[in-house]
């Protein structure tokens, strides 16, 4: 019950500031009959000096450099550019800016092509019509703007279909949420399909992959009632500048799944301890990474719900924090560099740790929160500690959980998928938005960008120019 209200009521971070870890350094001392080796366990960090935190600079911040000025011109009258002390006309000596920020609501306008047509005053049969550049929907009446808008109203800012509707309502516009759900799919899925295809490639050519999924809900699906679970996975590599987040949609959870999504993949892989990947890395070779960030999630519910002030809970936090605390000292350098200092200092934490664990399996009961959070980290320690062979090998899949993180919060406002086809076309927009993100692009600049240019290209190397990675966001004139 204790634990329920926390969940309900508090708030869900798992942060510690550094004087409530100094406050709580007493519990490694309180186990110490555990272990004599507890005893010294933050001896050192006790004569650490605590960095007070840096106060924040108040006052307006400056509005972007990049945003068009309006000059309105404030003057005096004529009758007022005289001195009142002896007549004389003033002069100007300088002038003061004040500078507000103006917001101006969507803009609706029409687009005419008016394709000129040339005829032979003599024999009066040949006629030429200037051509339209190719259009990724050659008889629709939705420009490229207007498709990148509504992918990102409703795939990004979680707007659905149907709050769009009267959004366009009130510029007298009438478009039906249907004609919407239909562009959506074939967007997603046939006019995006050569871009996904190469991001896939791009995935599964990475030393390491975050993988994580979310349950889905879709209505309308051969075999399956409309209140049965459908899944998202979605996968994200590559280093900051060139990552890859692709979203997939599967009607299950099974085993099947991940072995063909990672498909010819053989590097690291890093998931929660779910057991449907473990086919696929016993067929492929892959070094399965585990999360520490799942493991603390547990020792926190049950530090939420112990009866003293210290314990093991607090104990095994204090652990895992000290380990977050030297990979963000790392966070800049070099794998090898990283690799080093893991297994100078992060090496030595986890053999005291796994002292205390294995005393501690034998003290708590196995029923209890605090017995499932010492079986989880010893049922996922290989794994665990992965980390301290290679430096490329993160800490958490805290970057899979945050890249599916905008998929959850859409889920909330329209719920589910009509069809199959609603699902993957989903997942692809998904895919492209979440990408452009990741690598710095304005997700509704890029979208219009790759609309208009997708229907051109004729070769992979084409199609590769228009990967997030390849495009300079200054170059995208998505607001004009």
């Amino acid at each position: 019950m204790k634990l329920a209200r926390h969940q309900k009521f508090s708030p869900t971070s798992e942060k510690q500031s550094p004087q409530q870890d100094e406050l709580f350094d007493e519990a490694e001392h309180l186990v110490s009959s555990e272990s004599p080796q507890d005893e010294s366990i933050e001896d050192e960090k006790n004569t650490e000096s605590i960095t007070p935190p840096k106060k924040k600079k108040r006052g307006r911040s400056v509005l972007p450099a990049h945003l068009k000025r309006v000059d309105i011109i404030h003057d005096l009258a004529a009758s007022e550019k005289f001195c009142p002390h002896d007549g004389q006309p003033l002069h100007k000596i300088g002038e003061e800016i004040s500078e507000q920020l103006e917001i101006i609501p969507a803009k609706v306008r029409v687009i005419r092509h008016r394709r000129f047509k040339y005829a032979c005053r003599c024999c009066e049969q040949s006629i030429h019509t200037a051509n339209m550049p190719k259009q990724a929907f050659p008889k629709s009446n939705a420009s490229a703007g207007t498709l990148a808008y509504i992918a990102v109203s409703k795939y990004q800012d979680a707007l659905p279909l149907y709050r769009l509707e009267n959004i366009f309502k009130r510029s007298k516009v009438h478009i039906p949420r249907n004609t919407m759900a239909n562009w959506m799919i074939k967007l997603g899925g046939e006019t995006f399909t050569p871009l996904i295809n190469l991001m896939r490639d791009r995935l599964l050519e990475q030393a390491l992959i975050h993988y994580d999924e979310t349950t889905y809900q879709v209505l309308k699906e051969a075999g399956k009632t409309a209140q049965s679970k459908s899944y998202m996975w979605v996968g994200l590599a590559g280093e900051q500048g060139k990552r890859v987040v692709l979203f997939d949609y599967a009607p299950t959870r099974a085993g099947t799944v991940p072995t063909s999504l990672l498909d010819d993949f053989s590097g690291y892989l890093v998931t929660d301890d779910y057991g449907g990947y473990n086919a696929v890395c016993k067929e492929n070779g892959i070094t399965r990474v585990a999360c520490w960030a799942h493991a603390r999630r547990k020792f926190n519910d049950a530090l939420k719900i112990q009866k003293v002030k210290t314990g093991k809970a607090q104990v095994a936090m204090n652990y895992i924090g000290k380990l977050y605390r030297i990979e963000k000292q790392c966070a800049e350098l070099s794998n090898r560099e990283r690799l080093t200092n893991r297994q100078k200092e992060s090496s030595t934490i986890i053999n005291e740790m796994r002292a205390w664990l294995d005393k501690s399996l034998l003290q708590s009961p196995k029923q209890s929160k605090l017995g499932v959070a010492l079986h989880y980290l010893n049922n996922n320690w290989s794994r665990l500690i992965e980390f301290l062979t290679d430096g490329i090998s993160p800490l958490d899949n805290n970057a899979a959980e945050n890249a599916i993180r905008p998929f959850v919060i859409g889920r909330k406002n329209w719920l589910h998928s009509c069809s199959v086809k609603g699902a993957h076309a989903s997942a692809a927009i998904y895919s492209i938005i979440e990408t452009a993100k990741a690598n710095g692009l304005d997700p509704y600049g890029y979208l219009k960008h790759i609309i208009e240019q997708l229907p051109l290209v004729e070769r992979v190397e084409q199609v590769e120019a228009l990967l997030p990675w390849n495009i300079n966001n200054e170059a995208l004139t998505a607001w004009d």
